[in-house]
């Protein structure tokens, strides 16, 4: 089981609940297989970098999920049949997480080797100066 993001466009002109059930079928198919839907976000209709079928604006969806390599097939498989899709990218991001956590172990081992900063002593206090410039100071005993 590893982890994976799903971005993938919609038509702009499909409807609130194309697109719902489009995502409850996508959650189907990824719980039949055994994996887990960790979060859906839909980012809502942007413009695209350049033209797709004619159109240039698209709904953006992200779906993270936990699954396994053949549920990522079905999933792609499903999205290049399905006319409400425009585009996709599926990315796996386990790899970059544990990259992340393996990071900040490393960072955290640096800064407990490292020495704690030791303050500077406090200034003795400052005698007042002359009250005429260039006057002589008294010694004190």
């Amino acid at each position: 089981m590893r982890i994976y993001e799903e971005l993938f466009i919609c038509r702009p002109d499909a409807t609130e609940e194309e697109i719902e059930a489009y995502n409850g079928q996508l959650e189907s198919v990824i719980k039949q297989a055994g994996g887990t839907v960790d979060k859906i976000e839909k980012w809502g209709v942007r413009k695209l970098a350049y033209r797709v079928q004619k159109r240039s604006e698209g709904f953006y969806v992200l779906v993270q999920f936990t699954a396994g390599a053949e549920t990522v097939k079905e999933v792609e498989r499903r999205m290049r049949v399905s006319d409400l899709i425009l585009k996709f990218l599926t990315v796996r991001i386990d790899e970059k997480l544990k990259w992340l956590e393996k990071r900040k172990k490393a960072r955290e081992k640096r800064a407990a080797r490292k020495p704690a900063p030791v303050q500077a002593p406090a200034a003795p206090p400052v005698e007042e100066a002359a009250a005429v410039p260039g006057a002589p100071v008294e010694a004190s005993e």
